[in-house]
């Protein structure tokens, strides 16, 4: 007997589903217990890209699209388009390979401390045709032997008691929760990056959307002389904080 369509499943995820898997009935039981359809597909479209995800690796939001949509803006402006990127956090891979694949001429770096993401990462790279390096790294510890002109993130950012999306428990705990409320990683991502970014640079972040007005403030700590911008998703809610060094 054919297993009918949940309702909440699109159509075509639900013939990626069954094209992949003899066994819908131990799917659907999954799916029901909020276990991301992302993962059981195998991938997702990133910005026109095909991206692979499982476990490893955060689920790519439409917020980061828009993240990677506003930066190329920017690396277009400033002229910008043959300098080092340094990606912190690369996860599946998803940010830098859209970069690349946008603006081929840049050199990018990710970083990760997970071997596990990097591992997808590569396979992600390999894909979709490009070249970026990739680095087993955590960022408290990294130190750049290179200068960029284009620091992007999208680090974890939720507080530790934050409560979370019922699929959202599948995911990496450590690419979600962050210490100090979810500030930790921009706050030493900003502080450390004076000594590695160009003079004329641009540092581009997702954010949590309570989380503006402090990091707003803690970038003109250390960058004074920087446009600083927070700007809204989709949603209109903050969601990036743009530093650009002119």
């Amino acid at each position: 007997m054919k297993t009918a369509k949940p309702s909440y499943l699109t159509q075509n995820d639900w013939e990626l589903l069954n094209k992949k898997y003899k066994n819908m009935h131990r799917i659907i039981r999954k799916l029901k217990k909020n276990y991301p359809v992302q993962y059981l597909i195998g991938n997702v479209n990133f910005y026109g890209y095909e991206i692979i995800v499982n476990k490893n690796v955060l689920i790519p939001r439409f917020e980061t699209e828009t993240l990677v949509e506003k930066t190329i803006e920017y690396i277009k402006k400033y002229e910008l388009t043959n300098t080092n990127v340094l990606d912190i956090g690369t996860g599946s891979g998803c940010i830098p390979i859209a970069l690349k694949k946008e603006i081929p001429t840049l050199n990018i770096t990710s970083i990760d401390k997970s071997k596990k993401a990097l591992k997808i990462a590569r396979k992600n790279i390999n894909k979709n045709k490009v070249n970026i390096n990739l680095i087993n790294e955590n960022i408290f510890k990294y130190k750049p032997l290179n200068k960029y002109g284009v620091l992007i993130s999208n680090p974890p950012y939720l507080s530790v008691d934050e409560k979370i999306d019922k699929q959202c428990k599948f995911e990496p705990k450590s690419a979600l929760f962050a210490k100090h409320n979810g500030l930790i990683f921009y706050e030493h991502i900003i502080k450390s990056s004076k000594k590695y970014m160009c003079e004329k640079s641009i540092l581009a972040f997702e954010i949590g959307y309570l989380q503006g007005k402090y990091l707003k403030k803690l970038a003109k700590e250390y960058y004074p002389n920087a446009k600083i911008t927070i700007e809204k998703d989709l949603a209109n809610k903050d969601r990036y904080l743009f530093i650009i060094n002119e």
